[in-house]
């Protein structure tokens, strides 16, 4: 039996501050310091402290909500939402509930089937909780380590309304909400420091019914693959227990990577459960109307218009567009190519030279665009060698590699190793004999039909000459001299 599925993703985003939400220790890399080097009474749950609201945080969120077409409340309220665990010292974490900062937003996300609008049901300003390592040792002892430099850190949540109702729509709404975060720079949104967490709610309904069915709640997702496949099981797991006549429980669920299955955490919590209360050390948020005026008139362009903008002006199709906007530092630094290009390079050659070698040299190293070392023009700078058939293909990619991690000019690596193309027919047919001669045991099983080896004919005069062979010269006084053999 067919169900429709019906789903509802909440995102923890950290807010690009430099100190925490309530208190003025820093928001620093867990990975690269030491576990409870940045905490203070405040962060830490000591009785006496007070929390002050971190003014940076507020106007990142709103940046955020207004870029999501949000209602920004004049006046919102901080609550303690209580629950006990370890990496949570007060024993309550500071949120908003009953009365956020923004509501009733929208984010249109592009899909296979076309434009789907998301609603947004609020977004609201909180605190991060501390960090448990949980260690198992080989003699069957186990315990848990708190770390606390995470306690207090920003961060914003974003609900939306259940309103995706595929796997793809879930994949669209997340990586453009992502988008629209980095670009008005509210968070990095770095899932592998993670930065940017997903909550799905999910459920099953018969096709042609508006009542929800009974819904589960996955917790802490933070890659869209386990989003994705999180969400693919659930479905799967759901439509069986419905099929075989049973029921559904509500209940929290975690994703186990390893197995690739949900596992039960815990029954699902409802707002009473948290038994939510005004936080009293805690004033009101009032956020004045030409703050927000002034915030919305410095709002860059948003990732939807800023794609459709690149495809009209410069032909990139849709998915090469799409990855441009995945970064806005990426999307700037392609830009500033097509100008300094000025038409001579085709922006679709540019764009491809940004999403494969310049992405996958950002994967290898974890650098981001900020800190690139070679400025657009360099870019364009050999790709206009390649162009005029100075450097071959693979050459450009290497000496590209070269640039970005030193920051040298293409001109002055080429120079250097001596990597400018030949395209001297006398040489390339000097190369060719050279190789065909060498090597009379290959010629004779190409002669006797093994024609394949005219690739590796091509490969050996590619190697003697270092690769830089003007390949298309290659290949034509290649064949030529092979044909002239055929007919002797």
């Amino acid at each position: 039996m067919k169900y429709e599925v019906v789903i509802g993703l909440e995102v923890h985003a950290e807010l690009k501050t430099c100190s925490k939400m309530f208190c003025a220790c820093p928001v620093v890399d867990a990975a690269r310091v030491e576990p409870n080097s940045a905490v203070c009474p405040v962060c830490a749950g000591m009785p006496g402290a007070l929390p002050v609201v971190n003014r940076g945080a507020v106007e990142l969120g709103l940046r955020a909500a207004l870029a999501l077409e949000c209602q920004i409340a004049p006046t919102s309220l901080f609550a303690r939402k209580n629950y006990f665990y370890p990496d949570l010292p007060k024993g309550y974490q500071i949120s908003q509930y009953e009365y956020p900062m923004a509501e009733n937003g929208r984010l249109v996300v592009e899909t296979g089937s076309g434009e789907r609008l998301i609603r947004i049901r609020r977004v609201h300003l909180e605190e991060d909780t501390g960090k448990l390592t949980h260690v198992q040792k080989p003699d069957g002892e186990s315990y848990s380590l708190v770390d606390l430099n995470r306690a207090g850190m920003p961060l914003l949540e974003i609900v939306s309304e259940p309103d995706l109702g595929s796997i793809e729509d879930v994949r669209a709404y997340a990586m453009g909400l992502r988008a629209v975060l980095r670009s008005v720079e509210a968070s990095s949104a770095d899932m592998e420091k993670g930065q940017i967490r997903f909550e799905a709610n999910l459920s099953l309904r018969l096709p042609g019914r508006h009542e929800l069915g009974t819904r589960v709640e996955i917790k802490n997702l933070n890659s869209f693959r386990a989003l994705e496949k999180a969400i693919a099981f659930e479905i799967d797991r759901q439509a069986a227990v419905l099929t075989a006549g049973k029921k559904v429980i509500q209940e929290t669920l975690g994703w186990d990577e390893s197995e690739g299955v949900t596992i039960s955490q815990r029954s699902k919590e409802e707002a009473h459960d948290y038994r939510y209360f005004p936080e009293p050390d805690l004033p009101p948020l009032v956020v004045e109307p030409e703050w927000i005026e002034a915030i919305k008139n410095a709002l860059p362009e948003l990732p939807l218009a800023r794609k459709r903008r690149l495809q009209r002006e410069h032909n990139l199709s849709s998915a090469e567009a799409a990855l441009m906007i995945s970064d806005p530092s990426g999307a700037d630094f392609f830009e500033e190519c097509a100008g300094a290009a000025r038409g001579e390079i085709a922006a679709r050659t540019i764009a491809n030279w940004i999403s494969g070698p310049m992405f996958g040299w950002l994967n290898h190293t974890g650098e981001r665009f900020e800190q690139v070392k070679i400025q657009p023009q360099a870019l364009v700078d050999l790709l206009h060698m390649l162009a005029r058939a100075q450097i071959t293909h693979n050459t450009a990619k290497s000496v590209l590699n070269e640039m970005l991690a030193n920051g040298r000019s293409a001109a002055e690596i080429i120079n250097e190793r001596g990597l400018l193309q030949v395209s001297d027919p006398q040489v390339i047919s000097g190369m060719v004999t050279r190789v065909l001669n060498e090597n009379p045991r290959e010629l004779s099983a190409y002669l006797k039909g093994k024609e394949t080896l005219s690739n590796w004919f091509f490969g050996q005069v590619m190697r003697i000459a270092g690769g830089t062979a003007n390949p298309e010269l290659l290949r034509v006084e290649l064949q030529k001299q092979l044909d002239r053999m055929k007919t002797h």
